[in-house]
């Protein structure tokens, strides 16, 4: 064994903490079996449900793989091949002599092998090999499967993927080393204190495990996430309009208003001073405004995309210009609230309402034909399935879309806090971003449903005439609006590729702009950090190509940050860089309601209750 394995501490724990959580770890189990039991006996047994297909998909594999034997076998006998060659390095290694490279190694950023015994110890090495020899062997068997159909395809290799990352050596106490080293060094007390964290999420999530990514105790809105100085200016049912304070003594003549997704909270673009984007654009000299959507309760079950168009969107802009007399604002929204962001300018188009001047779109889809693995929790059945839930409460559960999204990252953003929380007995670390992360929201039944029906199933919003909002029909192509995209290259939401499609819908001068990352890193990117860089292909300002793959090719990578990219852009378009007198909220024409961040934000699902 290594020093790390041998040198574990041999302190007893303390008889009466033990004793103590013993007793709270059984009062909890009892409790939760004794709950679980009566609530199965009051709503009795229903029959499983497979909304998203996912037994046929893999019955329709299985036939294909059967039908041709002889890969398969030829399949079998690679597998074997690589075990035997393992099999002949661990024995090397066991009896101290030199080895070849591995058989079969983590990519690069697999944080699930980063601790030493994985490499060093020949037991925890030749775990963690053959987990990744059939881990391949079983990824390229599903994913060279013939003749499946591209969304079959695509749903047996996410849930292939699903069922390997579950059964990686590193979520089990006796295979992973860390694990193992804890668990002897405390006698075990990591595990209890793990099911005792475990109890806990059960309890929290009223029968259901949600997973605590981080100390949400830790964190208060308004004092360490959120914490930009404001005021809330005009609010209605749907949202809260925030209005920042200067930090400059003149300010761009041209508002800056931020439009939100509604299916997280805004503050992600405020989280905190070093990173936040408010921030930094109050501080260029933006009169930066942002929309803070409500949290949907089942009294807005009704509520439409096309009310929050009119009486989001559109009200917004009505008030930032009422309220500082401008003709004129600049645009941006973040991920479905861009998607918001350009339906009302095809809809300003049709009105011949000009007061649009510039329109910036964060990581936004626009045609819908290529999802990602989105995609596979969106076809008929499950959209479906999803309209059934909201019907019986008037709402999706916010639970449910986060739930989503981290299955799509799973080994960081679910199996690395099993093996925190629940294994190594650790709570979880205060992280703000992740506090933002599990501050999930609701979706309205009506407008979930034709957001989803119109965009991602049917693909409308790209068509002129598509759909019909306000009474009028929206057609992108009529957008004249100059246009800003910025995208990121590794965003597992909303695929740059995709998005890059839908920058072409518009017919005024677009720039696309592709940022390193993800979804969120690659847009929470602040010029201090000088991480990431971006790609800009200014060949095809106005004009992009057909092919995303044609404007990489042609694009020069930069490093830094796009935010002042985005920054030059503004304020180098007509009227962009005349300045007015600092904007003071209370000095306008609206009334002050409340400070920064506002009482919609402040609400909690996982608490149920408004944060104070």
């Amino acid at each position: 064994m290594t020093k790390q394995t041998e040198n574990m501490g041999m302190n007893l724990p303390n008889p009466a903490d033990m004793a103590k959580t013993y007793a709270e770890v059984a009062q909890r189990a009892s409790r939760l079996i004794n709950q679980f039991m009566e609530k199965k006996v009051k709503d009795g047994v229903n029959a499983p449900t497979d909304e998203l297909g996912v037994a046929k998909a893999f019955m329709d594999m299985s036939s294909r793989l059967m039908a041709n034997p002889y890969k398969m076998a030829q399949t079998q006998m690679n597998m074997m091949w690589d075990y035997f060659s393992l099999w002949q390095n661990t024995s090397m290694k066991m009896l101290g002599m030199p080895v070849q490279s591995p058989i079969a190694a983590p990519k690069k950023g697999d944080n699930r092998f980063k601790d030493e015994e994985w490499e060093q110890h020949f037991l925890f090495d030749f775990v963690k090999q053959s987990y990744l020899i059939t881990a391949r062997h079983l990824h390229d068997t599903v994913a060279g499967t013939e003749g499946l159909d591209e969304a079959t395809q695509q749903k047996v290799n996410f849930f292939t993927r699903q069922y390997i990352d579950a059964l990686s050596p590193s979520n089990f106490a006796m295979t992973n080393p860390e694990v193992f080293r804890e668990t002897v060094k405390s006698h075990g007390q990591n595990l209890i204190k793990g099911l005792n964290n475990l109890l806990h999420d059960v309890e929290s999530g009223d029968g259901q495990l949600r997973i605590r990514m981080t100390d949400t105790s830790a964190f208060e809105m308004g004092k360490n996430v959120a914490t930009t100085q404001g005021k809330v200016i005009f609010q209605n049912d749907l949202f809260q309009l925030i209005q920042y304070n200067p930090t400059t003594e003149q300010q761009n003549k041209k508002p800056f208003l931020i439009v939100p997704p509604w299916i997280n909270k805004y503050y992600i673009l405020d989280l905190r001073e070093k990173n936040s984007m408010v921030k930094w654009a109050t501080d260029q000299g933006h009169t930066t405004f942002i929309m803070s959507w409500i949290n949907p309760d089942e009294k807005m079950a009704q509520k439409s995309f096309e009310n929050y168009l009119l009486e989001g969107s559109i009200e917004a802009i009505n008030q930032v210009c009422a309220h500082t007399g401008e003709d004129s604002v600049n645009l941006a929204g973040y991920c479905l609230g861009g998607t918001l962001t350009m339906t009302t300018l095809a809809y300003m188009a049709a009105k011949k309402d000009k007061r649009a001047n510039s329109a910036t779109f964060f990581t936004t889809m626009l045609d819908f034909s290529e999802p990602g693995e989105l995609g596979i929790f969106l076809d008929e059945g499950a959209v479906s399935g999803l309209e059934k839930r909201m019907a019986e409460k008037g709402f999706l559960e916010g639970s449910e879309m986060a739930g989503t999204f981290n299955m799509l990252r799973a080994n960081d953003l679910i199996w690395s806090f099993v093996v925190n929380n629940y294994l190594m007995g650790k709570d979880p670390f205060p992280f703000d971003l992740l506090y933002w992360n599990s501050d999930s929201t609701r979706m309205p039944a009506a407008m979930h449903s034709y957001y989803l029906r119109n965009m991602y199933l049917a693909n409308l919003l790209k068509e002129p005439g598509g759909i019909t909002l306000g009474g009028v029909k929206i057609d992108i192509s009529k957008v004249k609006t100059p246009c800003y995209f910025v995208s990121t290259i590794e965003d597992h939401i909303a695929p740059w590729k995709s998005t890059y499609m839908g920058a072409r819908l518009p017919s005024g001068n677009t720039k696309f702009v592709l940022g390193g990352s993800g979804h969120i890193a690659g847009i929470v990117n602040p010029p201090a950090a000088n991480k990431y860089g971006f790609w800009t292909n200014d060949a095809t300002d106005g004009n992009l190509p057909e092919s995303p793959d044609d404007f990489l090719a042609g694009a020069t990578q930069n490093a830094g940050s796009w935010w002042t990219h985005w920054n030059e852009w503004v304020t180098a378009l007509p009227g962009g860089s005349t300045k007015v007198k600092a904007r003071k909220p209370e000095d306008g024409a609206l009334s002050v309601i409340e400070d920064a961040p506002g009482s919609y934000v402040k609400f909690r699902l996982d608490t149920q209750k408004k944060v104070k």
